[in-house]
Parts: structure tokens; C-alpha cells; sequence
């Protein structure tokens, strides 16, 4: 029961950033996980995405449940679902979704606040989806906010109760890029914009 568990563990770390394969369809699934174990996603902001904002005169924030603590974003992970297979008999080899509700990230100007919220991480399209409010309305649901670029992946690793996957690079989709310029009137934020680099840590117990 231990060994079936850590592998439903290490099959949702790799999930939330992106795994894919090149296979060819067919596999049977390794580990079938209906509800992900509780977690935490973390995003350490590049320096240069902080300082756009600043030139831009945006405050970043946290929304809900998240938090911002020394140059790193927070979000914890509220649930989900998760197929893995054996890598090179699907593609992707992990499937499902990994969800974050209730939490989020504000940028705020002097007179408009857009707050990207409640991600859900695609782990086959390698993106992370959300909602966009501006000052306090829906502008966007399921927008295509950030790529999760896993070229930049680092081996995974165990803990005592769980297990660690870092390293994915975070991007700014154009969709995200073209409704943040529309809606602070810039032109400065463009797609493949680096915004940080992620880390999950799963754990087997809430």
C-alpha cells in the first residue's frame, strides 16, 4: 500500500509541470489518482518580470489563499485528478489537472486591479488556465495565462511524506499579454515573457 501511494504521490508532482512523451496511445494506466493530495505550488519571480512592473507601475499581490513571502508566490493546491502511464505508451504520459481555488495573483495600478485566479495547470497543453477579474469583475474565464516551459526541469526528488518537482520555467502566454496591455493601456508585456520558476510539493496527507 506504501509503494502504491508514494507512486500516486510522484505521479501528481510530475503533473503539475508539464510532463509529456512522445508515444504512440494504447498504455494501460500505471496509477489512476481521482483526488490529488494536498500541496502547495510555488512560483519564485524572476527579477526581470518584477521589475517590468515596476517600470509599468504595477504592485503585484496575493488573492485568497495565496500569499507573496520573499520574492516567491505561494498558491495551494485544493484538488484534482491524475492518470499516469508508463513514459512512451501515451502522450502525454500524465494526464489530468491540478487545481489551485481560491487563490491568485493581483496587479494593481492607481485606478484598475486585474486578478488572475483559481489556476488549473493542463499538464498535456503544459498550461496553466485561470480567471481574470478587473476591479472586481469577470473579464475572462479559463484564460490561457502562463506556459509551463519544462525544458528547464529538475530531477524529481522524495521527501518523508511526499514529493518535491521544481525547476519549470513560467511564462506569460500572448493571451494573457494582450489582455493585460488592453486592460493597462500598455504595450510593453509580450508572450514567452518569463514570469518565474516552479516548484510543487505533494504531499500524501493533508
Amino acid at each position: 500500500m506504501r509503494r502504491q501511494t508514494t507512486t500516486a504521490v510522484l505521479a501528481s508532482a510530475v503533473l503539475g509541470l508539464g510532463a509529456t512523451s512522445c508515444g504512440f496511445g494504447g498504455g494501460d494506466p500505471v496509477v489512476e489518482v481521482e483526488q490529488i493530495p494536498v500541496g502547495t505550488t510555488y512560483v519564485e519571480l524572476d527579477s526581470g518580470f518584477v521589475e517590468a512592473l515596476e517600470s509599468l507601475e504595477l504592485t503585484p499581490g496575493p488573492v485568497g489563499s495565496a500569499a507573496i513571502e520573499n520574492g516567491s508566490a505561494r498558491f495551494p493546491i485544493t484538488g484534482g485528478n491524475v492518470t499516469y502511464y508508463e513514459p512512451g505508451t501515451e502522450d502525454p504520459y500524465v494526464q489530468g489537472e491540478i487545481n489551485h481555488d481560491g487563490g491568485g495573483l493581483s496587479l494593481e495600478s492607481d485606478d484598475t486591479t486585474v486578478a488572475l485566479m483559481d489556476f488549473v495547470v493542463d499538464p498535456g497543453d503544459s498550461e496553466l488556465t485561470g480567471t481574470v477579474w478587473a476591479n472586481g469583475e469577470i473579464a475572462e474565464e479559463e484564460a490561457s495565462l502562463f506556459f509551463l516551459d519544462g525544458r528547464t526541469l529538475e530531477p524529481l526528488r522524495t521527501i518523508d511524506d511526499g514529493a518535491v518537482l521544481e525547476g519549470t520555467t513560467v511564462r506569460l502566454t500572448q493571451e494573457a499579454a494582450d489582455l493585460l496591455n488592453s486592460t493597462f493601456g500598455t504595450d510593453a508585456l509580450e508572450g514567452g515573457f518569463e514570469i518565474g520558476t516552479a516548484k510543487i510539493v505533494v504531499r500524501t496527507e493533508p
